[in-house]
C-alpha cells in the first residue's frame, strides 16, 4: 500500500468526455422534501470511455449522502488520484486527505470537515488508471439525516425446552435442532451454520452436523443477535464470517461483521463506512480481500406525494463495497434517486413513523462490472452496474424488464443470486401479507434476447406447509442439491434437484434463522476441553462399575473427536488412564472408579491426542 499524506484541494478543469458521463444523472434540491431523482439509465458508452473507468461515490446524483461522507475513487490496478478540489454550496471548499485501498485499485478523499445537511457538494478530480490522466466529477446533495426508535424487536418467549444443556460447558444455552428427516442418501456433505436468535436459547452462531448435535456454539453480548453466519473464504483460507448487532423494531440492524478463523480467533471486524451502522442483511468477502455490506439511513422527507406524513421519515437502502484491510469506503449506491417511492408495495403511514419504502435484503456480486439486488418492498431484482449506478434490468415488480413466465412471479423475496449459466435462484417467501400458501425456492432463467424469464425449478416442502413472514435463504449445494433456510419460521430443507427432501430439522417454537448454511468445516479450538465431574447416579455411560464418577467432556468447536480418554489418580501428579469411549455429540458421559483428580484427553480417529482438560478433583 503507497502511504498517502494531506494534499491541498486543487480546482480542476471539466475533462469530458469521462466527466460529462460520471456525472449523468438528475440532482435534488436541498429541501428535505426534495422530489425523487428520476431513476437513473444504464450508460453503456462508460466502458468505452476508458479501459479502466474510475467509479466515483458517492455517485452522481445521489440525493441523500452522509454529512460524513468519503468520495471514492475505484478503478483498475495500480488506480491513483493526482488531485481533487471539492465544494459544498454552503460551507464551501473542503480540504482533506487521501487514503489508498490495500488493493490498490483506488482511493478515498477523506475531508477534514462534515459536509451540512441539505447542501449540494461538487468534485472534480483528476484520476489515472492504466493510461493518460482523465479528469472525474462527481455531484451529490448531503441528507438531513434522522433518528429512529432504539427500541429493539421484541422477543418471542419461546419454548423452554428446545434449549441445549450441558454440565460440562454450562455457559452454552443454544437452541436445539430437531432432526425429523435424517440426512438421506445423496445429501451434500457439511455442518449446518445457523444463528438462532428469539426464543429461551441464547442466540448467536451456531455449528451442528447433520444429526443435530452441537459442535460448537458462540454466545453472543446481550441484547445482540447474529445474522448471516457462514463459511466464505478470506486470505486464501476458509473462515467463519456473521454479523452481529442489535435488531431494531423498525426491521434493521446495528452492528458489525467479524471474521473468524478455524481456531475461533477473531481476524477481522468490518465495519460500514461514513457514519452508517452495518445492517444485519448482507455480508460477502471477495478473494480481493473487500466485503459487500448493506446499511439503512433514515432521513427526513416530506412524504404527502406518497401518502405520507408531511414530517416524514424515509428508510433509504445504502450498498457499500468496503476495503477489510483499511475500512474505505470503495463504493457506495442509495435506493433512493434509483428506485422511485412509487415502487413501493409498502404503503407508509400517515405517521412519523420511518417508512421502509424498499428494503434492499440481499446483495451478490457479479462477474462483470454489477451487482445484483434484493428489494423485498418492490418484489423486484435489480441488476445494478456498479460504474453507473443505474439498471441493466428489473425481474419482478412495477417495472420489470421481463415477461414473468408461469410460475416466476414471487412476493416480499429475499436473498436473490447468481447461479451458473446464467441462473438467479430467491427465496420467494410468499407472505406478509400472504400472495401465496408456501414459500418457495425458485430458480428462474431470464432471458435477456426474448426479455422473458422461465421457472427452471421451484421447491416447496411436500410434508409441511411452510410459509415464512420474514427472512430466509436457498442456498445451491454440490451435486445439484439445495437447502432452503426459512428464516422467520424455524425450519430448513434440503432437497435434491427433483425437489426430494433429503434433510428436514427446525428450531424450537418462535425462534428464527435470518439463513441457514451448508458447509464442510474443520477447526481446533485454541481453547482446552472442558470437563465436568459429579458422583456416578443411574444409567452414567461409558465403563466402569457400581458408584464411582460420572465424567462429562466437551470441546468447543472441535471436529476431529473420535473418542475420549479419562485419566485419574490419587495426585495430579500421577493420573492414569481409567476409561475411553466413542464421542457422542457435543459432549459424552463416561463412568469412572471413583478417584481424587481427574482429567479428559480427546482422541482423534487414530489415536492421537488432540486436546487435554484441565486437572480437577474427583
Amino acid at each position: 500500500m503507497r502511504p498517502k499524506s494531506p494534499r491541498s484541494a486543487v480546482l480542476l478543469a471539466c475533462a469530458a468526455p469521462l466527466a460529462a458521463l460520471l456525472s449523468a444523472c438528475g440532482g435534488s434540491s436541498s429541501s428535505p422534501a426534495a422530489a425523487v431523482p428520476t431513476p437513473l439509465g444504464v450508460h453503456a458508452s462508460i466502458a468505452a470511455a476508458s479501459a479502466n473507468p474510475v467509479t466515483v461515490s458517492p455517485l452522481p446524483g445521489t440525493a441523500d449522502a452522509s454529512p460524513t461522507t468519503q468520495i471514492s475513487f475505484l478503478g483498475g490496478p495500480g488506480t491513483r488520484v493526482l488531485s481533487v478540489s471539492v465544494t459544498a454550496s454552503r460551507s464551501g471548499n473542503h480540504s482533506g486527505r487521501l487514503a489508498a485501498y490495500s488493493t490498490g485499485t483506488g482511493e478515498s478523499f477523506l475531508p477534514a470537515h462534515p459536509f451540512l445537511a441539505g447542501e449540494r457538494v461538487s468534485v472534480r478530480a483528476t484520476v489515472q488508471s492504466g493510461g493518460p490522466s482523465q479528469t472525474a466529477v462527481t455531484t451529490f446533495t448531503v441528507a438531513h439525516q434522522a433518528t429512529v426508535s432504539q427500541s429493539e424487536f421484541p422477543d418471542n418467549p419461546g419454548d423452554a425446552r428446545a434449549v441445549q444443556h450441558y454440565s460440562s460447558a454450562p455457559a452454552l444455552t443454544p437452541s436445539a435442532l430437531t432432526v425429523t428427516t435424517p440426512a438421506q442418501p445423496g445429501a451434500a456433505p457439511g455442518d449446518l451454520l445457523l444463528a438462532p436468535y428469539q426464543g429461551k436459547g441464547s442466540p448467536g452462531p451456531m455449528i451442528v452436523d447433520q444429526q443435530g448435535h452441537l459442535i460448537w456454539f458462540h454466545p453472543l453480548p446481550p441484547h445482540d443477535v447474529a445474522t448471516n453466519f457462514q463459511v466464505q473464504s478470506y486470505q486464501g483460507r476458509p473462515v467463519l464470517l456473521w454479523w452481529q448487532g442489535r435488531v431494531l423494531e423498525v426491521g434493521f440492524g446495528q452492528g458489525e461483521d467479524v471474521i473468524y478463523d478455524s481456531s475461533y480467533r477473531l481476524l477481522a471486524t468490518i465495519h460500514a463506512g461514513n457514519g452508517y451502522h452495518a445492517d444485519l442483511h448482507e455480508i460477502r468477502i471477495t478473494p480481493q480481500g473487500t466485503a459487500w455490506i448493506d446499511a439503512f439511513d433514515p432521513i427526513h422527507m416530506n412524504l404527502t406525494s406518497s401518502h405520507g406524513a408531511a414530517n416524514g421519515i424515509l428508510t433509504d437502502s445504502v450498498v457499500q463495497q468496503i476495503d477489510i484491510r483499511t475500512g474505505l469506503v470503495m463504493w457506495e449506491w442509495h435506493a433512493f434517486g434509483h428506485i422511485p417511492l412509487a415502487d413501493s408495495l409498502n404503503p407508509p403511514q400517515r405517521t412519523s413513523y420511518p417508512w421502509d419504502y424498499i428494503h434492499v435484503n440481499s446483495v451478490d456480486p457479479g462477474s462483470a462490472g454489477d451487482v445484483l439486488l434484493s428489494a423485498r418492498n418492490s418484489w423486484s431484482i435489480y441488476d445494478v452496474d456498479i460504474h453507473s449506478g443505474g439498471f441493466r434490468w428489473r425481474l419482478g415488480g412495477p417495472h420489470s424488464n421481463f415477461r414473468l413466465g408461469p410460475g416466476t412471479r414471487f412476493y416480499w423475496q429475499h436473498d436473490a443470486e447468481f447461479q451458473s449459466g446464467g441462473l438467479i435462484s430467491v427465496f420467494d417467501n410468499g407472505s406478509d401479507p400472504p400472495k401465496e400458501r408456501q414459500s418457495r425456492g425458485l430458480l428462474l432463467d431470464p432471458s435477456l434476447a426474448t426479455h422473458t424469464v422461465t421457472l427452471v425449478r421451484a421447491f416447496t416442502n411436500p410434508h409441511r406447509t411452510l410459509l415464512a413472514e420474514s427472512q430466509g435463504n436457498t442456498l445451491s449445494l454440490p451435486g445439484g442439491d439445495w437447502l432452503m433456510g426459512y428464516g422467520g419460521l424455524p425450519d430448513l430443507t434440503e432437497y435434491n434437484a427433483a425437489g426430494e427432501v433429503l434433510l428436514d430439522a427446525h428450531l424450537g417454537k418462535g425462534v428464527q434463522d435470518f439463513r441457514t448454511y451448508l458447509s464442510p468445516w474443520s477447526a481446533q479450538p485454541l481453547t482446552a476441553p472442558a470437563l465436568a465431574v459429579r458422583p456416578a447416579s443411574g444409567g452414567g455411560g461409558g465403563s466402569g462399575g457400581g458408584g464411582g464418577l460420572d465424567v462429562a467432556m466437551s470441546w468447543n468447536g472441535a471436529t476431529d473427536i473420535a473418542s475420549w480418554r479419562v485419566l485419574a489418580g490419587a495426585s495430579a501428579a500421577a493420573l492414569a488412564p481409567v476409561a475411553s469411549g466413542p464421542a457422542t455429540g457435543f459432549q459424552t458421559i463416561l463412568r469412572v472408579p471413583t478417584a481424587a483428580y481427574v482429567s479428559a484427553q480427546a482422541l482423534s480417529a487414530s489415536g492421537s491426542v488432540l486436546g487435554s482438560s484441565a486437572v480437577v478433583k474427583g
